[in-house]
């Protein structure tokens, strides 16, 4: 196996390491592991979505980072139908975005949102 070196910040290697104990990991590794084989099956659904497709994506953030979601839903705006903002607690936000048009188009802002590492959660629901 090969071994890659990889830096986080602390208070991201806390919520591993409790991630970590609460799911039974054996070690981070095990961990990092699990959370890539996510991204790379998340990376494979965006990729097979075709055609016209409507989708809702929910994206979480603290309220002092909320220029790349705006700049964002400036960037697909050919796409966004309806869009959301709510303040869910002192300092998270919840934004909804409503989409419609080219899936692929939909997938790249949905890359594009989880590029963002102010961003807390990016989800993406596509609405057959």
């Amino acid at each position: 196996m090969t071994i890659v070196s990889l830096s986080f910040p602390e208070t991201m290697i806390s919520e591993m390491n409790q991630i970590q104990k609460t799911g039974g990991f054996a070690g981070r590794s095990e961990l990092v592991r699990a959370a890539v084989r996510l991204l790379i099956e998340d990376s494979k659904e965006k990729d097979a979505l075709s055609g016209h497709l409507n989708a809702i994506v929910v994206v979480t953030h603290d309220e002092s980072n909320e220029a790349p979601v705006t700049k964002l839903k400036h960037e697909f705006e050919e796409i966004v139908r309806t869009h959301i903002h709510n303040k869910i607690s002192h300092s998270n936000c919840v934004e909804l975005f409503l989409l419609e048009g080219d899936a692929k188009e939909i997938g790249s802002m949905v890359r594009e949102f989880q590029k963002e590492d102010k961003l807390k959660s990016v989800k993406l629901v596509p609405i057959e």
